[in-house]
């Protein structure tokens, strides 16, 4: 085994503690022993443990009690509670307290040392991962980029590589992973960080509104064209333009914008005077780009032009291991947003979660938090929360719009609109309530 991990063993029977002692000393591990709570928390105090293999029913302090305070001690450590057959459910307890896992007495010799080996590989995981993350280049405002999966530390080396270079860049992912983001993190760490980053969701303009939108255009162009106004080129000299949805833009926007990246030049809608605008073009796309150019759907020569490089987001169901850390994210977000105490999430939630294949990647986790505090109980987001399979349309934000309003309306009512009583039911203060009630244009049905 690993001569590097550690073990301690915590349990009032000598001859438990014994025989596990020499057996793990035997497999190589290095391993320490304590015969109550007590002198356990005293040894974590000036050493820590990369397991804890816990007796559940001990004198004075108990396994449960001794594993929060673990969780203060250090976070990091794996702690399996060990437990006769009667105490399964207190031992389950545990497991939603954060323990790895627990096993019965008498042990399986086999299924002790599998329950070790896998800890042990979740341990090295780990390490490497932290690793990995400590040679990523240093980055700054990445902090909204959550994640410390091999994939995540891969993209984030990415884009410390290619910030400081000036060469076009296409994100490309599935909706929902957060290909905005990156290219943030890419304008914020290259030599253009002082300068504008203008973004364009090519995708929600029709072409003539694009048109405007990238080039500007002058006054009398077209009607309603009252005043002149500066394109998105124009107002992104010396910094970043983004371009999302690149791939929804039109044959003759295609032609356009090919010119505009050759010569850095451009001309404003209704104008005829050249423009020239020094900026990095960053695009985004959930497509396909390189099978829409074998099929006619997108120019070649824009591709290439493009594509110098290219950064792959992974979906979320590629990352699950960041799953735990972005739900503690979200609720930290959403608690805060809506004046509540930050609440804790049943484990059980959380591998429903990891199990889950979200289509729509981290948008649709942020939604499926969102709503559980809304509609849960201010205590612990549960399971039944959480929308799954045939209703996981809910986890929309105009589903949870609409869930707030309801909830909001009968709080409202059952105090006959008193706002001071209504507010201290709802958990935010007045001013959020009044600014709730004029948002939803809420009325008494009483």
């Amino acid at each position: 085994m690993d001569g590097n991990i550690s073990i301690l063993i915590v349990d009032d029977e000598a001859s438990v503690r014994d025989s596990l002692y020499n057996w793990f000393i035997e497999d190589g591990y290095e391993v320490a022993r304590a015969e109550n709570a007590k002198q356990a928390l005293s040894i974590l105090e000036s050493k820590n443990f990369d397991i804890i293999l816990a007796d559940i029913k001990m004198p004075g302090m108990d396994g449960l009690e001794m594993h929060r305070r673990i969780r203060s001690l250090n976070k990091d450590s794996i702690v399996i509670i060990m437990t006769a057959f009667a105490c399964v459910i207190t031992a389950v307890q545990a497991l939603k307290d954060g323990a790895y896992d627990y096993i019965t007495k008498p042990f399986d010799p086999d299924d002790l040392s599998h329950l070790i080996r896998n800890a042990t590989s979740q341990i090295s995981l780990k390490a490497e991962n932290e690793a990995l993350r400590n040679k990523v280049v240093s980055l700054e405002n990445v902090e909204d980029i959550i994640g410390n999966s091999e994939a995540m530390v891969k993209v984030l080396n990415e884009v410390g590589s290619v910030a400081q270079s000036s060469s076009p860049i296409i994100i490309t992912g599935e909706s929902g992973t957060g290909k905005e983001l990156i290219a943030k993190a890419i304008h914020s760490n290259s030599k253009r960080k002082f300068s504008p980053l203008v973004s364009v969701h090519c995708g929600a303009l029709t072409e003539s509104l694009l048109e405007s939108e990238l080039f500007g255009h002058e006054k009398g162009a077209f009607t309603g064209a009252m005043f002149n106004r500066k394109g998105r080129f124009e107002m992104a000299d010396g910094g970043t333009i983004f371009l999302d949805e690149i791939a929804t833009i039109s044959p003759k926007m295609q032609i356009e914008l090919l010119r505009v990246l050759e010569t850095k030049t451009f001309v404003r809608v209704g104008g005829n005077k050249e423009i020239t605008s020094d900026f990095r073009v960053i695009c985004a796309t959930n497509k396909d780009l390189n099978e829409m150019v074998k099929n006619g759907d997108f120019r070649e020569d824009l591709y290439y032009r493009l594509n110098v490089v290219d950064i792959k987001i992974p979906p979320l169901r590629e990352r699950i291991e960041d799953i735990p850390i972005l739900v503690d994210h979200f609720i930290k977000i959403h608690c805060t947003s809506m004046s509540r105490n930050i609440i804790p999430i049943d484990q059980q939630v959380i591998k429903r979660l990891e199990s889950y294949d979200f289509p729509g990647n981290i948008r649709e986790l942020e939604n499926m938090i969102e709503r559980a505090i809304v509609i849960g109980n201010n205590k612990e987001i549960r399971l039944k929360d959480l929308p799954f399979e045939k209703d996981i349309v809910i986890s929309t934000i105009e589903s949870l719009n609409d869930l707030e309003k309801k909830h909001i309306l009968q709080i409202l009512n059952k105090y006959d609109w008193n706002i001071s009583r209504s507010s201290k039911a709802l958990k935010v203060d007045r001013v959020t309530l009044y600014n709730k009630i004029k948002k939803y244009d809420l009325k008494s049905t009483n």
